[in-house]
């Protein structure tokens, strides 16, 4: 299980955990894997993601 204890552990919220081993299997960092997984706790905040996502693909003509 990823750690949710905090400090030199690392924090994941256990909520969060399935994406944050999705994201160490596609290759990111612990680092970047848990920024990302903590970002989006609460579905308000995993659509505002979504949707600075899309606009960042499409200002770089993805």
């Amino acid at each position: 299980m990823v750690s949710d204890r905090g400090g030199r552990w690392g924090f994941v919220y256990r909520s969060r955990q399935a994406a944050y081993r999705a994201l160490r299997r596609k290759g990111a960092s612990k680092e970047k894997a848990a920024r990302i997984s903590n970002g989006g706790r609460v579905f308000p905040q995993r659509s505002r993601m979504a949707r600075k996502g899309w606009r960042t693909r499409r200002a770089r003509g993805r």
